[in-house]
Parts: C-alpha cells; sequence; structure tokens
C-alpha cells in the first residue's frame, strides 16, 4: 500500500505516477513512505542516511503538479498519502498530501495514530481532516501457512514478529470485529491483504465481509 519513495529517482517517480494517473482516469491514490529496512537501500545502492529529506523533496515535486518544461500526462490531482509513525513523517503528511496510511495492527492503534495524524492537520493549518487509510492481514484457509508469510517477511523485526503474527485474521469473526473497530476509529479506506497467493483465500474473505 505504501511504495518507498526514497528508492526511486524522483522525477522518475513522478512520471510514472503521472502515467498511471493519466491510464486510470485520474483515480491514482499514491502512499509513499521512507520504509523500516536498511537492506532495501542497500540492494537498490541507495544511501539510507538523509531519506526523510529526499522523500519531502518528492512530495513537494509531485504535488507541484505539471513542469512548464515537461511534456506528457499530468500528475496534478493524484491523491497522496504518507505512511510512518514518526513525527516528521505525520509532519510530511500535513505538509504535503491528502491523507495518512497506517501500517496495520488492532483498531486501537490506528486510532492513536489517526489522532496524531489529524492532530498534525490542525497544527499545518489545513482545513477539514486527512483522509485515513489502515490495512490488516487474513489467512482464512492456511492460517500455519500465512503466519509462516509473515514471520518471514517482518523478520526483520525481532522479536516484535509475533505481535504481527498475532494480528493475523484468522477467521470470519475476526475480519468483521476488525473492519468494525476501524469504522469506529474513523478509517476512510481499509485495506485488508490476503497473506497467502489462493484465490480461496479472496473468496472466504469475501464470504467474511457479505
Amino acid at each position: 500500500m505504501i511504495a518507498i519513495g526514497p528508492l526511486r529517482p524522483t522525477a522518475l517517480l513522478a512520471k510514472q505516477a503521472a502515467s498511471v494517473h493519466g491510464l486510470s482516469g485520474g483515480r491514482l491514490t499514491l502512499g509513499l513512505g521512507v520504509g523500516a529496512r536498511t537492506d532495501d537501500y542497500e540492494t537498490a545502492a541507495v544511501e539510507h542516511r538523509g531519506r526523510g529529506r529526499k522523500l519531502g523533496e518528492q512530495l513537494a515535486y509531485i504535488r507541484g503538479g505539471v513542469d512548464v518544461d515537461r511534456v506528457g500526462p499530468s500528475r496534478d490531482g493524484i491523491e497522496l498519502l504518507v505512511g510512518g509513525l514518526s513525527g516528521h513523517a505525520f509532519g510530511r503528511m500535513a505538509r504535503y498530501a491528502d491523507g495518512y496510511a497506517h501500517a496495520g495492527g488492532p483498531p486501537r492503534a490506528f486510532a492513536g495514530a489517526a489522532a496524531r495524524a489529524e492532530a498534525a492537520w490542525r497544527d499545518f493549518g489545513r482545513p477539514g481532516r486527512p483522509r485515513l487509510w489502515g490495512q490488516g492481514y487474513a489467512s482464512l484457509v492456511d492460517t500455519e501457512r500465512g503466519n509462516a508469510y509473515l514471520r518471514d517477511y517482518y523478520g526483520f523485526t525481532g522479536g516484535f514478529v509475533e505481535r504481527i503474527v498475532a494480528e493475523n485474521l484468522t477467521s470470519a469473526r475476526a475480519v468483521k470485529d476488525f473492519v468494525r473497530g476501524y469504522e469506529e476509529a474513523g478509517c476512510d479506506e481499509l485495506v485488508i491483504f490476503t497473506t497467502t497467493p489462493d484465490i480461496e483465500e479472496l473468496e472466504r474473505l469475501q464470504e467474511a465481509l457479505a
């Protein structure tokens, strides 16, 4: 849901976003953050230091719309989201973006982050409120396989990975409660990722949400 902006050259990122925005009829929502893994930066041969400053520059560039000397699709109107939990992340969200994207967890964790996002929004003098996005994980068919995926993907967090696994939604009741909790916390858009690629997972998730 959130791409790591600093891993990409700014002009290329903006051009790709503008192209997708144009092809989709103006429906692109672009989420950007600095990411939590140092190995992502090592693999991409990109300097890890200064990533926050670079992301701020990218958001300002994308928000700038059409360059005078540029030909091609306009990026004007792209909905921007910013993810992250640091004070700088909330500041970037309030300054440049249309909303905030939370990385996941129980509804109470989302509610806390949403409150910080709304406070930053007000402090920056923005009218209204930011759009609030959340996410979760579900394994309704093969729970063990889904948990194994989460342990592998989030292994870099050390012992915290077990807290992430514990939040994996493994029943229709858990899915309904999760959605209800996020709705009550003010979430505007909630994305639930299945942790295995089986189509049956999507079918079961659809049934749970019916």
